[in-house]
């Protein structure tokens, strides 16, 4: 079962660590006792925390989960959006589209622009709509999204303040990720890191957006 990979890769990579159960716990924020719960099963840590468990131990989420993680080729017949469930209540697999340099500015997922598939985990319920993901280049969007993450992006026309969002700016061939701050008609990127300036989409500099970010996976190095 899952839970028994989960809990048998946990344990051992402590141990390779040398760790303690509550030195792990202590490094968390969290409770031994809630260690204690992931190590023998009774418990399954979520999404989150099995983020937090992968950069703690410089490992892909899927090394804790025993899940794989791969890649496909442009030319794979695999279609858009196919679910693989794992074998769990609480996580499934998903294939999304990698998107390169934009040759087609009418479908962003056109064929021209894919450059093959990734498989993400997702906790349960995964995201609704079309979803194509992006590898995010550059430190603008430090420290939430850092330099070579996969960001998974729901095709959308609008976003929310605050929102981490999809922007074409017209003339580019690429996408860009800001967050939103609307101020009147105009529409103002804001990075997150403070050494970038916001950028403001206006007749001079016109966009728009294409999505909203759902989920991002660090690759660790």
């Amino acid at each position: 079962m899952v839970e028994n990979t989960i809990s048998s890769q946990l344990k051992s990579l402590r141990k390779n660590k040398g760790w303690t159960q509550a030195q792990l716990a202590d490094k968390l924020s969290v409770s031994k006792q809630t260690i204690s719960n992931w190590e023998t099963g009774l418990k399954t840590p979520r999404m989150g925390s099995l983020q937090n468990l992968a950069d703690l131990f410089h490992v892909k989420i899927g090394e804790i989960t025993n899940a794989s993680i791969a890649k496909k080729k442009t030319d794979s017949k695999l279609p858009t959006n196919i679910i693989f469930p794992l074998i769990s209540d609480q996580f499934e697999h998903i294939s999304i589209p990698l998107i390169g340099k934009l040759n087609h500015k009418d479908s962003i997922t056109a064929k021209e622009n894919i450059e093959g598939y990734v498989e993400e985990i997702f906790e349960k319920p995964v995201p609704t709509g079309t979803l194509f993901a992006l590898c995010c280049k550059g430190k603008s969007m430090e420290p939430t999204i850092h330099d070579g993450s996969i960001v998974t992006i729901r095709e959308q026309s609008s976003a929310k303040d605050n929102e981490i969002a999809a922007i074409l700016i017209d003339g580019e061939n690429k996408i860009t990720l800001k967050r939103i701050k609307h101020q009147g008609s105009l529409i103002i990127l804001m990075s997150d890191n403070n050494e970038f300036d916001p950028i403001i989409l206006d007749k001079d500099t016109p966009g728009q957006i294409v999505g909203k970010a759902v989920h991002v996976s660090w690759n660790i190095k």
